[in-house]
């Protein structure tokens, strides 16, 4: 695609520098792309005189806010590797996690000096708070950096979510920042016009790329808010701070439940979902109230905008994510090029990861001959190239000789009018090889009767996909991502 790009943040500033980036809820700062590329020269500046440069790898563990991001562009300026820190897991897993990687330095935040505290202590590594330390630096400044970036160099790493195991670092380039903003802006007609909100966790892939940086590419504006306030970011959408959104499907549910959703003009927002797919019932709920919310696809590995549906045929292909984005090849394993038919998602190009960092193992076992990402996910095309999302293969059960796909099974439960949200795993059975065990989380005030709930799934499922036991439980355990936790669900039937 290309070998080098300019420095994203001395470019932004050239265009509009004037204009403001970033929008601190907490604190009520404003700041423009000019200070956010000054701060960050600053920032590489000092992180220089540490004497860590080109290749060393920092972590970073904090609220959403926009030192995050200053952050982020200076390592970009200064070729160090951040590596955001899931704030929520204990110290001694952070440690585990950040032992391959070998970060020098830790920053943090006020909220996180505690576990700060403790990693540094067990890793024997520096660290430096974000308030005093980093503003420090920051107020200190540096000489201006305009050099150009190579586009494949490693710029940031983010740990997969770790539903199947141990987390694996993810290298993200410029390139594949470039490549998801071609994907996504396009997707979505962005603008510099456009606002956004950035409140998903900044050590997940959407919390960074969807949508906050390509708004600032684009020239537009974010408010930054330091974590998840169902009533403050409501707020933020019915005062008409934000044109562009995107959610994972628990924040739409928990919309779905304030009285407030109906105080929104749902029609000025653009809406978008991905981390899991988007049950029907909750489509049709902001259907009504005149947002279409187009479902997604995408990985840590992709970038992470691969598929989008389209506004224009929404209505009529739900459930489907849409087709690839512009910059993404994609093959179906088995089918034929552009033909309809079932098979594993493969992908191909710049918004794809160069592999796992430090781990050419799993490099090696993620890549197909010629490039091509095997996805583990299970995708069907129609006949319009539409794709649907059919299931994790790693979730695929064999009960009596069939699969099941769990997301089917899914897909039915949910349409459960005392369902809220329903997950699927397969548990080993003595005549049927395996079954499906439900776990559902019952919508306020309601009970389900577990035989009717299976009675349900019978008059719509052949027998063998209906669950053989259904259990009610309070909430599931989640990634940061909003994906369950399924081998935790199946560890309490162990």
């Amino acid at each position: 695609m290309f070998d080098t790009v300019p420095d994203m943040a001395c470019k932004r500033a050239e265009l509009s520098g004037d204009a403001t980036a970033f929008v601190d809820q907490a604190t009520g700062r404003r700041w423009s792309f000019a200070e956010v590329n000054r701060a960050a020269d600053a920032v590489a500046a000092a992180l220089a005189e540490r004497g860590i440069g080109e290749g060393d790898r920092i972590a970073i563990a904090c609220l959403d806010c926009a030192e995050f991001f200053i952050t982020l562009f200076a390592c970009q300026k200064a070729g160090v590797i951040l590596c955001p820190l899931n704030w929520r897991q204990p110290a001694p897993e952070l440690v585990a996690t950040m032992k391959p990687v070998e970060p020098c330095l830790l920053i943090h935040d006020a909220a996180n000096d505690d576990l700060a505290e403790r990693i540094a202590v067990e890793t024997k590594i520096g660290r430096v708070d974000i308030e005093t330390g980093l503003h420090a630096w920051i107020a200190r400044g540096g000489p201006p950096r305009r050099a150009p970036v190579p586009a494949e160099r490693p710029w940031y790493l983010l740990f997969t979510s770790g539903t199947t195991g141990r987390p694996k670092a993810v290298i993200q380039t410029a390139r594949m920042c470039w490549a998801n903003t071609v994907n996504i802006g396009q997707a979505i007609g962005l603008t510099s016009a456009d606002s956004a909100v950035t409140f998903l966790p900044l050590f997940h892939t959407a919390g960074i790329n969807l949508y906050t940086l390509p708004v600032f590419l684009n020239g537009g504006r974010s408010t930054i808010l330091p974590k998840f306030e169902p009533e403050t970011l409501l707020e933020l959408i019915r005062a008409g701070e934000v044109t562009q959104f995107f959610a994972v499907p628990a924040i739409y549910q928990a919309f779905s439940l304030m009285d407030a959703v109906d105080k929104v003009d749902w029609r000025a927002l653009r809406c978008g979902c991905g981390g899991a797919p988007l049950p029907e019932s909750l489509i049709r709920f902001f259907a009504d109230r005149g947002a279409m919310v187009l479902n997604g696809f995408g990985m840590t590995e992709t970038g992470p905008t691969v598929f989008l549906m389209d506004a224009a045929r929404a209505a009529d292909k739900i459930g489907s994510v849409g087709r690839a984005q512009m910059l993404t090849e994609l093959r179906l394993a088995g089918v034929e090029a552009d033909a309809p038919g079932e098979g594993e998602i493969e992908l191909r190009g710049p918004g794809i990861t160069p592999g796992y960092f430090r781990n050419p193992e799993a490099t090696a076992e993620t890549f197909a001959e010629g490039g091509w990402l095997r996805t583990g996910d299970v995708g069907r095309r129609d006949a319009e190239g539409y794709v649907y999302i059919v299931d994790r293969i790693k979730d695929m059960y064999i009960s009596g000789g069939e699969n099941v796909y769990p997301a089917e099974v899914e897909r039915v439960l949910n349409d459960h009018p005392e369902i809220l949200e329903a997950a699927v795993i397969g548990i080993t059975d003595e005549k049927w090889g395996e079954v499906g065990a439900a776990f559902v989380i019952p919508r306020p005030g309601a009970t389900p009767d577990p035989q009717k709930v299976r009675q349900w799934c019978r008059a719509r499922l052949a027998g063998y996909k209906v669950p053989a036991r259904v259990i009610a439980v309070d909430d599931f355990p989640r990634t940061a991502a909003g994906k369950t936790r399924k081998p935790e669900l199946r560890e309490t039937l162990t």
